[in-house]
Order: structure tokens, then C-alpha cells, then sequence
């Protein structure tokens, strides 16, 4: 019987039909289908209406057709696919840990945000069609170079500024300019993905040992990647004398370079960052590196890099086939947010904020049971800190009890490509930038339980 429903053709009603009687064994695997004839026939309806039936059954695999013979019902099983997730119950929902292993934005500028995007379209209108320079919008690059003017004090060639989709892309461009050939020294302990970024794209890697101030300049390498002015995970600011011996080493010979990563540069609570190492190099061997995903969002991807003159144009003889990878509506935007002073408002804003979220989770640390136990270090900058645990336990222990009591942690010992030196161990990495106020309340509470 055919069975009609209101909005759907009547071939796909009679398809719907038969796939049923197929799915739930009505129809027997090898069994001869009626001829067009006969099912037009008896259903009363047009041969156009059984042939589109039928035809849409062959695709799918239901029935075959045997030439001067008729059709067939294939063998098929019917597809219930068991659920991959757990839902939320009641008892998994209380077990959720407070996440201090990742940071992100917890506010964003959606109103500011949202007004420039819609001048963007009345402004700009089919120029966003267009094909953008390979370096990026410059636009943006001309409100970068005027941002890093300000801040940083660093004079820039917008034309010597190249945009991209996250820092990750970036990295493998540098790879391809610089040259797979070449040595990359990674910071040890330091961000695991950036060496399996180098990795990957064909580059050797080797550790750069640091001490207290940073990096060790007696390298075998020929490109040095460090982030002087907020190491991750330890916290550490390269001072002044140490970057003058990293700048020396690069220039001690031909084709070295230095990547400044000026990671949380932007979060500095108590004094002004040191100047970037850019802005100290006079030999054009300091390629920098930020981003935006840590001062706006993760989701914004969008991050640069400044390469020296001569790079540059390598870059355009060598790799300039390379499109932009940022969409020009979001630069567009972003160069409006820059240019009309949102960007600076942001920051501040956002240091304050911080600053309160990072006095808040101290504060919990401080008055927390197990306090005497417990050392912060470094944690006058960025969004991150280290605590130092007074204890007998291994790492991989101490990991599991901060669980247990609810937190969702990484031991700086996780941070080593290498062997672990001592003084390294019985540290965690407290990031809170990505804490909710919800989570700020039950910190106290669940440092009760370590």
C-alpha cells in the first residue's frame, strides 16, 4: 500500500515505501520486485512515478536489476548506529573539573565588534570580493605597525609585516624560507607543538637549555625560536643583559636567525615589557611573532610576523604564490578595531581583569588548607604562573591527586622534551585566564580536598 504524506512527491512516497518493507524484512533478501507495469497498475499511479522509485532504490543499493529479468532486493542490514557519547547525568555533571591547563578569552568586544563589521560592509563594500595581498590587508598591517609603535616601541615597515591564519601557519612558512636544512632550537622545557610544528615540516630540532634568565647562547643551531618576554611554561623574562648575548650569538654568522615569539607580552601587571628584541637587533636577524588569539579570542585566527627587509623580498621571490589565509572581512574589521583606538581600550580592560582573576586565584591559594606547601613563582606577567608543591609524591602522582580533587592540571615535568632536571619537578602550570566566575567560586572550596 502506498502511503501518501503531504509535501512529499510520490515517488519518493513509494520509494520511502518499499525501503521499509526492505529495512524490516517484509521484503526478502533476492526477492523479485512486481514489474513497472504491474506496480502501476496496482498502485494506480504514473510509470514515471515507479521508474523514480525504483531508480532511486538502485542507487542506494536496496535492489539490482537483472537485464530481460526484472529487479531484485539486495541483502542489506539495517544501520543503527550505536550512541559514541555519554549524555550528562546528574553524577557526571558533579564530577566536572576546573581547567587550569588552557587559557582563553572569556570576554570579547561582541558589541564594538559587531558595529564595525556592519561599517565594514557599507564602508568597504565589494572590495571584500576582491583578492587581497599575499602579505594581508594593508590596512591592517599599516594599524599593526602603528599598534607596535605605540607599545612596544618598535618601528616597523608595514611592508615588511605578513599576515596568516594562526602562528601554526607561520611556522611552516618560516620553514620553507629559512630552509629545511637548517638547525631549529626549540626552548627547553617550552610549547611541545612548536617542535612538532618544525618536525613535521622537515626541520631538525634540538633543545636550547635555559637557565634562570632565559636561554643559554652557546647554541649548535642556526635558528633560535624563544619567547623572551613571557616564557611559556615557566614564566620567565629574558632581562636585558641575556638578550644582548642571544643578539650577539645570531650575529656571531651568516644566515642565523632569532624567532621572538612575544607570547602574553600584551599582560603585564607591575612594570612595562622589556623592549622586544626586535626593536634591539641592528643586524636584521630577529624575525617577531604574536598574535591575536590570546588579547581577543583563540576563534579570531589571526596572528603576523615581521621579517627583515632582505626576508622579505625572499619571501616574495621564494614563496610568494602563497594567498593571505585570513579572510579580508575579518581584517577589515580588526584594522577598524586597531585604528579607532578599541583595541588599546581592550587591553586595558583587559589587564584589569586579569590582574583580578590572577588575585583571585592567589588568594584562594594562599588561604587554601595545604598553603605552607605551596610556592607560587612568576607570577607578576602573562596568564599563567607556577606553584611549587612541597611534597614526596612523583609528579605523575601529584597530577592525579590534584584531579581526584577536582582540578584538571599539567606538571611542568610534561613540558620536557628531555631528561627532568630535579629543580623542575613538584611544579604545576596554573593557567586561569579561561575560568569562569562559577569556577572562581568552587576554587576554594576544591582546594580544601589537595
Amino acid at each position: 500500500q502506498l502511503k501518501k504524506s503531504p509535501g512529499i512527491p510520490l515517488y519518493e512516497a513509494l520509494y520511502r515505501c518499499i525501503r521499509s518493507d526492505i529495512l524490516s524484512g517484509k521484503l526478502k533478501a533476492d526477492e523479485k520486485l512486481p514489474s513497472k507495469r504491474t506496480l502501476c497498475a496496482n498502485l494506480k499511479v504514473s510509470k514515471i512515478t515507479v521508474e523514480a522509485a525504483y531508480n532511486q532504490l538502485l542507487s542506494e543499493g536496496y535492489i539490482r536489476s537483472e537485464e530481460k529479468v526484472g529487479y531484485f532486493v539486495e541483502t542489506v542490514t539495517e544501520f543503527n548506529p550505536q550512541p559514541v557519547f555519554q549524555p550528562v547525568t546528574e553524577s557526571t555533571a558533579t564530577e566536572t573539573r576546573i581547567d587550569l591547563t588552557s587559557n582563553g578569552s572569556v570576554r570579547f568586544p561582541f558589541s564594538v565588534w559587531s558595529k564595525l563589521q556592519r561599517e565594514v560592509v557599507l564602508d568597504v563594500g565589494k572590495k571584500l570580493l576582491m583578492p587581497l595581498p599575499n602579505q594581508g590587508l594593508l590596512e591592517l598591517r599599516q594599524a599593526i605597525a602603528l599598534h607596535l609603535s605605540q607599545f612596544r616601541g618598535m618601528q616597523v615597515d608595514p611592508q615588511n609585516i605578513l599576515i596568516g591564519a594562526g602562528t601554526d601557519f607561520l611556522y611552516n612558512l618560516l620553514v620553507q624560507l629559512l630552509g629545511q636544512d637548517k638547525i631549529y632550537a626549540v626552548e627547553e622545557p617550552g610549547y611541545g607543538k612548536i617542535r612538532k610544528i618544525y618536525g613535521a615540516a622537515g626541520a631538525k630540532c634540538i633543545s636550547a637549555p635555559m637557565d634562570r634568565m632565559g636561554v643559554l647562547p652557546d647554541l649548535d643551531a642556526q635558528v633560535l625560536h624563544i619567547s623572551p618576554s613571557h616564557h611559556f611554561p615557566t614564566g620567565l623574562i629574558t632581562p636585558f643583559s641575556r638578550r644582548q648575548a642571544l643578539l650577539s650569538w645570531a650575529k656571531s654568522a651568516e644566515n642565523r636567525y632569532i624567532i621572538e615569539d612575544d607570547y602574553d607580552s600584551e599582560f603585564r601587571f607591575f612594570a612595562h615589557p622589556l623592549p622586544s628584541m626586535q626593536s634591539m637587533d641592528g643586524g636584521d636577524r630577529v624575525i617577531y611573532m604574536n598574535t591575536f588569539s590570546k588579547t581577543l579570542s583563540p576563534s579570531i585566527r589571526i596572528s603576523y610576523m615581521v621579517l627583515p627587509p632582505a626576508l622579505m623580498a625572499d619571501f616574495q621571490q621564494k614563496l610568494g604564490f602563497y594567498s593571505c589565509t585570513v579572510p579580508s572581512f575579518e581584517q577589515y574589521s580588526l584594522a577598524k578595531f586597531i585604528a579607532q583606538g578599541y583595541f588599546e581600550k581592550h587591553l586595558n580592560r583587559m589587564r584589569k581583569f586579569y590582574k583580578v582573576q590572577r588575585n583571585r586565584v592567589l588568594s584562594a591559594l594562599e588561604n587554601c588548607p595545604s598553603a605552607r606547601d605551596l610556592t607560587v613563582l612568576e607570577a607578576d606577567a602573562g596568564l599563567h604562573f607556577l606553584v611549587k608543591v612541597n611534597t614526596t609524591l612523583s609528579d605523575e602522582a601529584l597530577v592525579r591527586r590534584w584531579n581526584a580533587a577536582g582540578f584538571r592540571v599539567q606538571a611542568l615535568s610534561e613540558f620536557y622534551h628531555g631528561q627532568v632536571p630535579q629543580s623542575a619537578k613538584h611544579q604545576l602550570v596554573i593557567n586561569y585566564s579561561a575560568l569562569t566566575d562559577e569556577n572562581l567560586a568552587q576554587l576554594e572550596e576544591k582546594l580544601t580536598q589537595i
